[in-house]
């Protein structure tokens, strides 16, 4: 029998498929160092998270607008309403809602409009901030965290 060249590459890529995933269904899933990675993994995140909470566990009380470094008003969070921010310098605005005890910008004439993509604020320290109108929203009032930060 004469087999040509193709054929027996055809069968050499075969059998070397064959025989890696032979080999692979033969050795275990997980090894030692695999479990241990997901372990130490998972504590990292657990930690974090932790610490996070407690950093920025408490819920804040009102919502201070600071524009331009001075403060244009502070409103409660227990209040339903939507606020307009007006600018004198320009003719910009921002749209501040607070409903359900969080506050979030839900429009603006910013080129870029990443105040509008932030997420809702709530807990006491949280800020939302648009750099192209020198806005600041941030949450104020209620418990003080029991820590500032943290160091390794």
């Amino acid at each position: 029998m004469c087999y040509s060249v193709r054929e027996i590459k055809k069968v050499a890529i075969g059998s070397i498929f064959f025989k890696t995933v032979w080999n692979m269904m033969k050795e275990k899933f997980f090894r030692k160092n695999d479990i241990f990675f997901v372990a130490a993994t998972l504590f990292v995140a657990v930690t974090v998270y932790l610490t996070m909470h407690m950093v920025y566990g408490t819920e804040g009380t009102s919502v201070q607008i600071v524009v331009d470094g001075e403060v244009y008003a502070e409103y409660s969070l227990e209040q339903d309403r939507e606020i307009q921010i007006d600018y004198d310098k320009s003719e910009g605005f921002n749209v501040l809602i607070i409903e359900n005890g969080e506050a979030v910008v839900k429009e603006a004439d910013c080129p870029d409009k990443l105040c509008v993509k932030q997420k809702a604020v709530s807990k006491n320290g949280e800020s939302i901030v648009c750099l192209p109108h020198k806005l600041v929203i941030t949450i104020v009032g209620g418990e003080e965290a029991e820590y500032d930060g943290f160091t390794g």
